[in-house]
């Protein structure tokens, strides 16, 4: 799928995986459409890579299909879609002050999971509008999973969960897109540099990337944008999920 004039929506894209995105996605021709909450960091990065902000909840199917209208106005239509929002939540399944919060599991899961499928279900759609390109191709759908959601550790149990989801519908999802040639991918990183962990202290973000077993290092998040670009350019890559973790598999705790 060529990049260069074409309509990409990125959802949770102005901070961390979603920005490096939204930077790679604009660098590389397409025209941008910022999904995010956050209006303040999401209008500043629109500015400075020239791209488009809408304020948009991923759960919000209003908001993000008005989202998927705007990016559906480039001139070839919208071809890319990259879901990087999520949320995560700490908790045991059970532990001294009771069962786990289902109030906390059911966010998690409505914003991880259900969210990425609004975005999903609504980019993939508009997609199947497009004119196909030489390959057959009208777009591509990628999703952010988590490596939690094969190796989730000890209080994950709400966000492996989530992510988890994620991966199982991505196959399904590709098959159900295959007659109208849209692809649908997912990315499932290991540590990366995010504003997540860059509140931790230097010695604890060291040790974290230490226990990766090549590069020993926290991912950057361009490299997970990298990996957007190469999802986007190989058409023969299509219903799996990519772990992208440095051979990294997660210990208990």
């Amino acid at each position: 799928m060529q990049v260069e004039g074409a309509g990409a929506l990125v959802a949770g894209g102005a901070s961390g995986l979603g920005a490096a995105t939204s930077r790679a996605l604009a660098e590389a021709g397409a025209e941008v459409v910022i999904a995010d909450l956050n209006a303040e960091k999401g209008e500043a990065l629109a500015a400075e890579i020239g791209a488009t902000f809408v304020a948009a909840d991923v759960t919000d199917a209003e908001a993000v299909s008005t989202a998927v209208e705007l990016a559906a106005g480039a001139e070839r239509g919208l071809r890319v879609s990259a879901c990087c929002a999520g949320i995560g939540w700490a908790e045991r399944l059970s532990h001294k002050r009771g069962p786990h919060d289902l109030e906390y599991f059911s966010n998690v899961v409505k914003v991880n999971l259900i969210g990425s499928f609004n975005v999903l279900r609504l980019a993939a759609t508009s997609m199947s509008a497009n004119e196909p390109d030489a390959e057959g191709e009208r777009g591509v759908c990628v999703n952010t999973a988590s490596i939690a959601a094969y190796d989730g550790q000890i209080g994950q149990i709400a966000y492996a969960a989530s992510k988890g989801g994620i991966v199982g519908m991505t196959l399904p999802a590709a098959r159900d897109m295959a007659s109208r040639g849209v692809r649908v991918m997912t990315i499932a990183p290991g540590l990366f540099d995010t504003p997540l962990l860059a509140a931790l202290p230097e010695e604890a973000r060291t040790a974290l990337g230490a226990g990766i077993p090549f590069p020993s290092r926290l991912g950057r998040p361009d490299e997970y944008a990298r990996m957007v670009l190469e999802v986007v350019a190989n058409p023969m890559l299509n219903g799996e999920t990519i772990r992208l973790d440095g051979a990294l598999r997660m210990p208990p705790k």
